[in-house]
């Protein structure tokens, strides 16, 4: 397989990963495409450190890594300032004192 040909397939796998971690959320998202393709790459990639500390080899399934995306994109929206129902607005910040 050529590298062009796997770097293709990486970025249609972290859009549907990070597309299904964006649907299991309510709210809507304020991302673009190159966004969710890094969302759901990242919760790919935490989901293969997660299988490979447990059990020492393997491959993450797609509902594991789906969801380390939606951990991750709840993550995102409190840095937001929003929560579980709000994505909040990425220019604004909550401080709690």
């Amino acid at each position: 397989m050529s590298i062009i040909l796997y770097l293709i397939l990486l970025a249609v796998t972290g859009l549907i990963v990070g597309a299904l971690a964006r649907l299991s959320l309510p709210g809507r998202d304020p991302m673009t495409i190159p966004q969710t393709i890094l969302l759901g790459l990242a919760g790919n990639f935490t989901a293969g450190l997660v299988v490979w500390a447990i059990w020492r080899r393997g491959v993450p399934g797609l509902i594991l890594s789906v969801l380390c995306s939606s951990v991750i994109l709840y993550f995102i929206r409190r840095a937001r300032g929003g929560g579980l129902g709000s994505p909040g607005t990425p220019g604004s910040r909550r401080r709690r004192f």
